[in-house]
């Protein structure tokens, strides 16, 4: 490359560099950024995991909302009030709850079961923004709900070669009963904790009883908003069975364990991403008509002539009052849409659907049937007798000195140099029926010519 290549090619790099920027500072320009007033929220999808911690009569050796099985969960949320400030959530869960036992002095009490969770529900949750700024990171929430769930509860008695579990006093688990007679010819088992067998088929007296109850879950926990479209939650709930036969101990048994008469329940710990996927944006992006460099100053290039923050190139609703609240649009705000303007509604908060007057006021049964009173409409007998006054347009042949064009005289079907209000309808008639020499200028014109006469 020689050195006049060089330096042309040096010198469109630098004025493309330079355009490019420029073009960048002009789009910059000629687009503006505004908040949306009244976004619209749509559902927010949430996935996540945790665990699950049981507390019942089967007692574990550790019992800790930290310490338990893995779960999945799934959320779908949405605002269910003007305000938000409340959500409705519906959620499915599922995972395993266990309890082990062990004992020395009671050898029933060595008892353990794994059952499996599907939990399926809805609740209601509040996160306080009434106290704090709604722009913030973090929003701590509560909940309560309602929910229908089904267990399927099993029992690790077997080992893997089939030999039944017997727990001895010394804490040893064997392959015979406890007896001085099987000390020495007994065999030491290992638990495989694969649980294989119902617990239903225990009969403890309490025969197949159903495997599904309802639970109150009410839950806690903090929202962190990475983004407007992405947050992560962290959250403890703890669910109210209203059953007592997950671990089948239960008060009614007649043989095995007897437990108590509370329920059984169950926390679900969890970590949970939230996507916001089709609410509307917080802003929303203007495209100028104009842009102007000197000092960034647009002002003469724009007019907001209500003043209402939109500018008249964008405002659907011109002439709104001075101070009235307005949408994104310019249009003023009608909260309670009643189809009357907030700046207007001398009711504001009227039932949806009912029947307001011009100023917002929710009408009356007998407002509504004064309304609908004709007293004043115009006999259809009057509308034909103003039809037939000699005079009027409808009527008889008025007084005319104007020649009917040749292409309208066979319009004239009585041949009195006069084209009457009937003659004309009868023509209209025929054009629209395609039975007709006349062109739909001519109809035009034959109109014209018919108020001229």
């Amino acid at each position: 490359m020689n050195r006049l290549t060089l330096i042309i090619f040096i010198f469109f790099s630098i004025s493309g560099f330079q355009n490019l920027l420029a073009q960048g500072d002009l789009d910059d320009l000629l687009n503006q950024e505004v908040e949306v007033i009244n976004p619209v929220y749509k559902p927010v999808i949430g996935i996540g995991g945790g665990l699950f911690s049981y507390f019942g009569e089967v007692k574990n050796n550790t019992n800790s909302f930290m310490l338990g099985s893995p779960g999945f969960n799934v959320n779908v949320s949405t605002f269910i009030d003007n305000k938000h400030y409340f959500r409705g959530n519906f959620f499915l869960i599922t995972g395993t709850v266990t309890g082990n036992e062990r004992s020395y002095s009671d050898l029933n009490r060595n008892f353990n079961f794994q059952s499996s969770i599907y939990a399926f529900g809805i609740n209601l949750n509040y996160d306080f923004d009434h106290f704090y700024k709604k722009d913030r990171t973090l929003h701590p929430f509560i909940s309560i709900g309602v929910e229908t769930m089904t267990f399927n509860s099993k029992i690790d008695s077997l080992d893997g070669a089939g030999n039944k579990y017997y727990y001895w006093s010394d804490g040893t688990i064997r392959d015979l009963v406890e007896s001085p007679s099987n000390y020495e010819s007994s065999r030491f088992l290992d638990r495989d904790f694969n649980y294989e067998t119902n617990l239903r088929d225990y009969d403890w007296g309490l025969g197949q009883y159903p495997q599904y109850s309802f639970a109150i879950p009410v839950e806690v926990g903090l929202d962190f908003w990475i983004t407007y479209r992405f947050m992560v939650r962290v959250a403890t709930s703890y669910h109210y069975t209203f059953t007592d036969l997950i671990d089948h101990v239960s008060s009614k048994n007649t043989s095995g364990i007897i437990g108590n008469k509370f329920n059984d329940s169950f926390t679900y710990t969890y970590v949970s991403f939230h996507l916001d996927l089709f609410s509307d944006s917080k802003t929303l992006t203007v495209e100028r008509f104009f842009a102007e460099y000197d000092d960034y100053d647009y002002s003469i290039f724009y007019d907001d002539e209500d003043a209402d923050g939109i500018f008249d190139g964008w405002d659907d609703c011109p002439g709104t009052p001075y101070g009235a609240e307005v949408d994104t649009l310019g249009c003023p705000l009608d909260s309670d849409l009643d189809g009357v303007p907030n700046y207007m509604d001398d009711e504001p908060g009227t039932t949806y659907g009912a029947f307001v007057d011009d100023r917002g006021v929710q009408m009356s049964e007998d407002d509504l049937i004064a309304l609908l009173d004709q007293s004043m409409a115009v006999n259809r007998s009057d509308v034909e007798l103003f039809i037939r006054t000699p005079g009027s347009y409808a009527g008889g042949r008025r007084q005319t000195s104007a020649e009917i064009p040749a292409k309208f005289k066979s319009v004239d079907k009585d041949n009195d140099n006069y084209i009457s209000f009937e003659e004309m309808l009868k023509a209209i008639d025929n054009f629209f029926d395609f039975n007709s020499t006349l062109s739909s200028d001519d109809i035009y014109d034959l109109t014209d010519f018919f108020f001229s006469q």
